[in-house]
Formats: structure tokens, sequence, C-alpha cells
């Protein structure tokens, strides 16, 4: 009499232990076989007291971007800054620079995201005092000279302030345009003997 649920057995363990070999082996792997970090977000470059300046097609510089400590991510090619400065200069213009404790800025640097106590400020001129906003967070499109926000803004100029929800900002224009809840005080400056 043969016993065929006996002999069955060994051939059904081995399957089994060959297929949970398999499942660990690709656990183990993983299911691409790429292990290069790429997936991780962890820096692969680390600057202290960097200093980036992009220039015109005439050679002046156009802004300069400095930050006491920054990171590169390879993983989406981004940079993360900690107290970053930018600045930007215009021919015939007061200069913008716009500070804030941490920035993200995209790959190609056409995006720079700014967060913590963000200050934008316009040097002052002859006929008119320093312009400062003042804001939790802003977006800043660098090359197009602009940058706005959704969040609440505060902008003073000499005596003058502005409150509001939400800006827009055009470097090249020089305008702040304020998109909701505005209220402000406007003192017009005294006219100089």
């Amino acid at each position: 009499m043969r016993h065929w649920p006996s002999q069955l057995f060994p051939i059904i363990l081995l399957g089994a232990l060959a297929g949970l070999t398999f499942w660990l082996q690709n656990v183990v792997n993983g299911s691409d076989g790429n292990h290069d970090g790429k997936l991780r977000h962890d820096p692969d470059a680390i600057a202290e007291n960097a200093v980036v300046r992009r220039f015109d097609e005439s050679g002046a510089v156009k802004y300069r971007l400095t930050s006491p400590y920054l990171e590169h991510f390879p993983d989406d090619d981004s940079t993360e800054l900690k107290s970053p400065v930018l600045t930007s200069y215009r021919p015939k213009s007061p200069d913008v620079t716009v500070t804030a404790r941490n920035a993200r800025v995209t790959s190609r640097g056409e995006v720079a995201y700014l967060w913590d106590d963000v200050r934008v400020s316009r040097a002052a001129t002859a006929d008119r005092p320093e312009l400062v906003a003042l804001s939790p967070d802003l977006t800043v499109q660098v090359d197009a000279g602009i940058a706005f926000t959704g969040s609440p803004v505060e902008i003073t100029q000499g005596q003058s302030w502005l409150t509001g929800v939400g800006v827009h900002i055009d470097n090249n224009a020089s305008t702040f345009v304020l998109q909701s809840q505005v209220k402000g005080h406007y003192l017009r400056p005294r006219a100089k003997p």
C-alpha cells in the first residue's frame, strides 16, 4: 500500500521553501535593484558661507544669494538654505533684498520658497525712505523678478503702513499689490526746503 500524502510532503515543503527564499531575496534586494540613494532625501553636498551670483547679458550682477549654510539634495536637485539673503540689482533702481530664516531653491534656481520671518526691503532713495514688507512666507520667481504669497503681509515706508492678506511684488515695475483685507495709514512726506 502506498502512502501518497507522506511522499508528497517533502516535495511541497521544498516548493514552499523555494518560494519563500525567492520572496525574501526580492525583499532584501528591492524590486527595482536600484540602490544608489537617489530616492532618499539626503544631502550630497553641504556648503558654508555660500555666495551665488547671476549676471545679465552685459556682465553686471543681476542678483546675489548668500547663506551661511546650505545643503543640496540629489533626489529632486533642490537646495535648502539657512538664513538666506537674496539681493536683486537693477540699473537706476534701488536694490531689493529678501531675507528669511529658511529657503528652498528649485533645481535650476528659477523659484525660491522662503519661510519663517520673511523680510523684503527696497533701499531708500533721495526722495523716499526704505520700504519694508514682512510676511511668514514668500515665493520668488528670481529671473522673472516677481514674488507672491497668500499669507498676511505688513508693509511700512517711513511712517506710512499697510497690512493685508496676500501680495504680488513686481520688482520690474517696482510695485507691491495687496490682494485682500487691506488697511493702512499714509503720511505724505514733507517737502524739503
